[in-house]
């Protein structure tokens, strides 16, 4: 069934933060206020949308290095993500986390993750939770290309088939693990037939076009709510910055990611499609875009005024008390 304008909005408000949020960090990484590496997200938004807007708050998600599109797409406050990534005692994880390892339990979100494949792990141990509870939620793994070579990736996948969680395996293939094409990396060049061996179905489709995203998304959820187990989507996309911030991207052809930017923008596609068939009118997009912005700065401005840590809070949180 079509999406009814509100949700078309929504999912349109998701990718236009998401790109928003990157975007500016693109820019604020620049001034040296910011700590550590950042990996942006810019040119996957649909595949975080897509994903994501089939899921509620007690659904999990594992997440990526590459993970402020997930948290967004997931819920998590805006802000509160930007006060994290500045590294301020107000940050969703207390400035301690910074932008790789954001996490918000109250949404679903179980971490972002600096180690490449250590994600899936962790969503397979949740999914299996799901099902002890016999709760009807599923468990989702993003992941990147280079992942996908990973051993710890391959354990959980088969972990996953053998017990029957209703684990959702992600795999954003953007065509690079780090600075490796994944034309080279990734001996079969087919994702989701790796996947398949494993055991269970696999789909491959346009990450850059949310419609596609959500449509797999919503097969694979129908098989995990209901028993079938686990499931791949492989979605192809791409990124419009480097792996890191700082990266010179030599590897990439000169006119590649301008060519990107022209023909595989997630949010130009979805715009033309809404408004050529009457779903949404361009004011009403306008107006999301106006709303994004202003968010933006706001939290950006929260973020420079905010307070860090302080020497007291070094022992906290370290662990947790039942």
């Amino acid at each position: 069934m079509p999406l009814p304008p509100d949700r078309l909005l929504r999912a349109y408000r998701q990718m236009k933060t998401i790109r928003e949020f990157e975007e500016r960090l693109h820019v604020e990484i620049q001034t040296g206020e910011i700590p550590g590496f950042t990996h942006l997200y810019s040119g996957q938004e649909a595949v975080a949308v897509g994903v994501c807007e089939h899921l509620g708050d007690a659904d999990w998600i594992a997440s990526t290095h590459r993970g402020h599109g997930h948290c967004i797409a997931k819920g998590c406050d805006v802000t509160g993500m930007m006060l994290e990534i500045y590294g301020r005692r107000d940050g969703l994880c207390k400035g301690k986390g910074g932008s790789m390892h954001i996490a918000d339990m109250s949404k679903g979100m179980l971490g972002a993750n600096a180690i490449v494949g250590g994600g899936p792990p962790i969503a397979v141990g949740a999914a299996i939770a799901c099902k002890a509870r016999r709760d009807g939620k599923v468990a989702v793994a993003f992941g990147g290309d280079g992942s996908c070579n990973q051993g710890t990736v391959f354990e959980a996948m088969n972990l996953a088939v053998v017990l029957k969680a209703p684990a959702i395996f992600v795999f954003e293939d953007n065509g690079y693990s780090e600075h490796t094409g994944a034309d080279y990396a990734v001996g079969s060049r087919d994702i989701a037939g790796r996947a398949r061996g494993f055991g269970m179905p696999a789909e491959t489709c346009d990450g850059s076009d949310f419609f596609a995203v959500h449509a797999a998304m919503a097969r694979a959820l129908e098989l995990a709510r209901n028993g079938g187990g686990p499931s791949t989507i492989e979605a192809k996309t791409t990124r419009f910055f480097g792996h890191f911030e700082g990266d010179p991207m030599l590897y990439r052809a000169k006119d590649e990611v301008a060519r990107h930017r022209e023909t595989m923008d997630c949010l130009r596609i979805f715009r033309a499609r809404v408004t050529t068939e009457g779903l949404l009118d361009d004011a009403a997009l306008d107006a999301v875009d106006a709303e994004v912005m202003g968010l933006i700065d706001r939290s950006v401005a929260a973020a420079r005024s905010a307070a860090p840590p302080t020497a007291a809070d070094l022992l906290t949180d370290v662990y947790v008390s039942y």
